[in-house]
């Protein structure tokens, strides 16, 4: 079992800049995937970002040049660097990863608010 704690959530204003982390309990670098979903109210669970065990990334085409993703395995940890937020990005943001053996698991959930 991995036990993901997301953390950073909390209320914005358009415009401004939001930093996420996702604590694992297991070194982070036996994951194969990590990342960032996020859902919004009324609306199904979309990907936000994802990183793999080698770096690549890939990004939802609607917060491509805002937001970025990493990793720092040092600290089992899981970041997402969003900037230029809008209030179209209002969610709950979950971090997830895959295991090797394709376990996936989930974390509780942050809430992102972005509104004046």
């Amino acid at each position: 079992q991995v036990q993901l704690v997301e953390s950073g959530g909390g209320l914005v204003q358009p415009g401004g800049s939001m930093r996420l982390s996702c604590a694992a309990s297991r070194s982070s670098s036996s994951m194969m995937t990590m990342g960032w979903y996020r859902q919004a109210p009324g609306k199904e669970r979309e990907l936000v970002a994802i990183i793999a065990s080698g770096g690549y990334t890939n990004y939802a085409d609607t917060v491509k040049g805002r937001f970025t993703i990493s990793r720092d395995n040092t600290k089992n940890t899981l970041y997402l660097q969003m900037n230029s937020l809008k209030p179209e990005d209002t969610a709950l943001y979950y971090c997830t990863c895959r295991e090797w053996n394709q376990n996936v698991y989930w974390g509780q959930g942050t809430q992102v608010t972005v509104s004046s």
